[in-house]
């Protein structure tokens, strides 16, 4: 007998064909192998014309989808059937997930099998869980994909309905998506606090005591807590509109002034200990990583955004060094719990090992999907040397292997310790300072194992401050004691790891989403990356705005985490899909959105008002079709427009910056003098595409026609500026194309110019880039000479020297370096070439940051070769007819059959 086994990916294919043998065919479904149409090519003809067709799902009919086959997924369906036609049983082994559990559906319908089926689920790629898996079979969980299911058609009304609404109010090519638009509205209301924060100044006092020579330490810091019996203001006691908070008894709020004069009235004091408070310390484990904590500790600790940890964790789990990666569960089961164990006592000693083994329950409200914790794969746990992993694979294995083996150990042990210290001022007041400290006694799990924080000004779980062992009623001496200044901080940004906690936090998603989330509103432009911070685009200000004015409800947090919970409620069969879907699209009753009358009666929108975020004094931020800018009174008082360059935060368009753009707008000119041969004007500008110098032509020149003149015009050098330019250095600017010389041995001129890939040099047709801008209006013909004298390199331009050095990549080995391209600078490993972000910076960018590209642009694969027009006319007339003749009677039998069997979806 021979079974055919499908997957998901090809690389799971392979690791799984290795264990069962020569009686299994082991294949990849290469993901999903159909779903709704993504266009109107793809609608089947038979529902063409039809008014909901657009959606690819009937709302009329019980809300029906319409699956049709991807072109590109057909020949591997064709592929599949025909494997299948060799196989005597067939083994659905997708992800035991939602989405898996729809993919292995799907894959039921569209093969149609006469042979027995069997759905095959395992957590982990190993030969005995896959042996495991081959004996106990089940059938396919139609409650799972009824939930899977009416998560994609909730999304594709959601997308479809409400996407025409911005492209038509804010700007063209927009999307709306359900879950991400509540992301991007968490990130926009984030800046908008940041924006509205008011900034207070608070003063203390630092301190340094010294408890005298038999002390170890002998000394050690301490703050001002009180003055008088007064507490003294910190950070937390000020509203973010900069004042204090009011509260049974007000923080006394110290200047600068008055602490300087409390410093110098105490340095000569001579201090009394007043208390000793000292309390046992103990810190227990972290739970086992799933899919959120391993996304926020490896953003933490290794600088890797989600995405990049998913697809390092997807290649371990396939490659059998992990168990399931997308998962709320923070259990262990007893093979693992033995195995973290015999780990403890083996390398770390009896004494870190707990008499009984560790439980964990999960903190997520509705936990599905909840296989295991992420963990090390199999019955003994390789450590990370012993896997023979590298690069990224080997960093994420070894924070699983740490973080699993340390849930498994003792708790941390130690003391802390607060000492109060109080002096009399020689001006008269009693001023009490605090010092703080930690021993850690025994250090427990913490020996294996110290979580990140997203603070970077915490301390970590494993610090120690030690104090002198003084007691009350010593004295000590001031050693050294400063006023200090502060200022409140706004609200931090979100980075990917918050971001992804306050989801989970609010219910919002689950764990499988929460990578592409945070990449997709990214993608859309949305949201960028200043450093590891999200920063929303003015684009998301005006689409949040219209979303919360006219579709409030479905970008409601509360609600959004409804939806969750009605998902949750359709996989357990509590709840009926069909009536999930009508209350949602309909509202048929109380309370249920209603979502197609909400499109429908939007009544007048100001699309202008929506794009348009007043900064004061008569100056606006709007949302333009180029992007976005600013708007107000210039230097002359009149009507004014400025471009707000892409790499500024909403939150830093202060005021005095506005002003600033305006002074220096798009179009506005700067006049520079004239030029002495030609007697033309020369003016300096702010374009689209950054500053620029031109000459005014006056109005009897002809521009058109066979006497026309054309008018010169200058991009600026990058290390020019509008604010110093000068008419000599424009002239010199207009003077390009610089011819240089003529080549002694062919008679051409080479010439020297500045062209949109940089600045370059040509002769006939054949063209050499040059390094610097500089060199355009100094390089000799000798120079010149020389660079042509050089082999030509393969491509448009001659292969410049690397811009900087990385090191090697941490995934392939290779040197990884820094070069400027045609489109601006990139990274490389020789192989992919991956172009900087707008956000990151030739002299900022590292190792690790071009790694994390590099992985990016290696999921995407190479880039696809263009088709020939012939081939292409061809593909288009096939795609018209497939779809007519095939989608409908697929769909038609999808749900005919599968009223008959419970091996297939009711």
């Amino acid at each position: 007998m021979t079974a055919l086994v499908i997957v998901e990916s090809p690389a799971k294919a392979r690791t799984i064909a290795g264990y069962l043998g020569k009686d299994y065919v082991v294949e990849s479904s290469i993901g999903h192998i159909r779903d709704l149409p993504h266009n109107a090519a793809e609608v089947p003809a038979k529902y063409k014309g039809l008014s909901w067709a657009r959606l690819g799902v009937d709302v009329d009919s019980g809300f029906e989808p319409i699956y049709v086959v991807p072109a590109d997924k057909k020949s591997h369906i064709a592929k599949l059937k025909k494997l299948l036609k060799d196989a005597d049983e067939l083994y659905l082994a997708t992800d035991e997930d939602r989405e898996g559990e729809a993919i292995a559906w799907h894959l039921l319908d569209e093969l149609k099998p006469k042979v027995p089926v069997k759905r095959m689920v395992f957590h982990e790629i190993t030969p005995q869980a896959i042996r495991a898996a081959v004996e106990n079979p089940r059938d396919i969980d139609d409650h799972l994909v009824d939930a899977q299911e009416t998560r994609r058609i909730l999304d594709r009304l959601y997308g479809y309905e409400v996407s025409p609404v911005l492209w038509k109010k804010v700007m063209s090519g927009l999307s709306a998506g359900r879950v991400q638009s509540v992301a991007t509205r968490l990130v926009v209301e984030r800046e908008r606090d940041r924006m509205a924060f008011k900034i207070a100044s608070y003063w203390d006092l630092e301190a340094t005591f010294d408890a005298g020579a038999e002390k170890d330490p002998r000394q050690f810091p301490a703050k001002l807590v009180a003055v008088d019996g007064h507490k003294v203001a910190q950070g937390r006691d000020f509203t973010s509109d900069g004042v204090l908070k009011q509260a049974s008894e007000v923080p006394l709020h110290i200047d600068g002034e008055r602490a300087a004069a409390l410093a110098g009235a105490l340095r000569t004091q001579t201090f009394d200990v007043r208390a000793v408070d000292s309390k046992p310390y103990t810190r227990k484990p972290y739970a086992p990583f799933r899919t959120t904590t391993l996304q926020q500790e490896a953003s933490r600790k290794l600088g890797y955004g989600s995405s990049r940890t998913m697809q390092i964790a997807q290649r371990l789990y396939e490659n059998g060094f992990i168990t399931y990666m997308r998962t709320d569960s923070v259990t262990l089961s007893s093979t693992a719990v033995n195995a973290a164990r015999a780990q403890v006592r083996e390398l770390y000693g009896g004494d870190y090992l707990p008499d009984a083994p560790r439980t964990y329950a999960s903190k997520v409200k509705n936990a599905q999907e909840a296989h295991e914790a992420i963990r090390p794969a199999g019955d003994y746990f390789r450590t990370p040397a012993e896997t023979g992993l590298t690069g990224d694979e080997f960093r994420v294995y070894e924070l699983i292997w740490m973080r699993t083996v340390a849930s498994q150990m003792n708790d941390a042990k130690g003391n802390s310790v607060t000492v109060r210290l109080g002096a009399r001022a020689t001006s008269g007041e009693d001023c009490e300072f605090t010092a703080t400290g930690r021993t850690i006694t025994f250090y427990g799990f913490l020996k294996a194992y110290v979580e990140g924080a997203d603070d970077p000004s915490k301390d970590r779980d494993d610090k120690q401050t030690r104090l002198p062992n003084v007691s009350e009623g010593e004295r000590v001496d001031v050693a050294a004691l400063e006023p200090a200044g502060h200022e409140t901080r706004p609200p931090a940004r979100y980075t990917e790891a918050t971001l992804i906690r306050e989801l989970e936090e609010r219910e919002i998603g689950r764990p499988s989403t929460y990578a592409s989330i945070v990449t997709t509103i990214q993608n859309r432009g949305y949201v960028y990356k200043k450093g590891t911070a999200l920063v929303p685009a003015w684009l998301a200000f005006a689409v949040v705005r219209l979303l919360e004015r006219h579709f409030g409800k479905l970008v409601d947090y509360e609600f959004t985490a409804m939806l969750e919970d009605v998902l949750d409620r359709v996989a357990r069969g509590d709840r009926d899909r069909q009536t999930v879907l009508r209350g949602f699209y309909f509202g048929e009753e109380e309370g249920d959105t209603a979502l197609k009358s909400l499109v429908e009666d939007l009544g007048d929108i100001d699309a202008r008002g929506l794009s348009t975020f007043e900064i004061g004094d008569g100056i606006a931020a709007r949302v333009g079709r180029y992007g976005p800018y600013v708007e107000g009174p210039g230097n002359d008082g009149e009507p004014a427009r400025a471009n707000i360059p892409d790499d500024l935060p909403p939150d830093e368009l202060t005021l005095e910056k506005a002003r600033e753009l305006l002074a220096n707008p798009t179009g506005a000119e700067t006049e520079l003098g004239v030029d002495p041969k030609t007697g033309y004007p020369v003016v300096a500008k702010n374009g689209r595409y950054g500053p620029y110098v031109t000459e005014v032509l006056p109005d009897d020149v002809p521009t058109k026609g066979k006497n026309a003149v054309k008018r010169r015009t200058a991009s600026l050098f990058k290390d020019m500026s509008l604010d110093t330019i000068t008419l000599d250095d424009a002239l010199k600017l207009l003077s390009l194309p610089r011819v240089i010389g003529a080549d002694p041995e062919s008679g051409e001129d080479i010439t020297a110019q500045n062209g949109r890939y940089g600045p370059y040099l040509k002769k006939g047709t054949d063209s050499r880039s040059i390094d610097s801008e500089e060199k355009l209006l100094t390089m000799t013909l000798d120079e010149a000479l020389a660079i042509y004298a050089q082999p030509k390199q393969r491509g448009r331009r001659a292969a410049a020297a690397p811009l900087k050095e990385l090191g090697a990549d941490p995934v392939t080995g290779n040197p990884v370096v820094v070069k400027d391209g045609r489109f601006g600078p990139y990274v490389t490993d020789g192989e992919y070439n991956a172009t900087l972000r707008k956000d990151d910076s030739v002299e900022a960018v590292t190792l690790e940051r071009a790694s994390d590209l590099l992985v990016e642009k290696r999921a995407k694969g190479p880039a696809k070769k263009t088709a020939k027009k012939t081939a292409k006319k061809t593909t288009k007339k096939t795609a018209k007819k497939t779809p007519a003749k095939k989608s409908p009677a697929k769909k038609s039998a999808a749900k005919k059959s599968t009223a008959k069997s419970t091996s297939k979806k009711a």
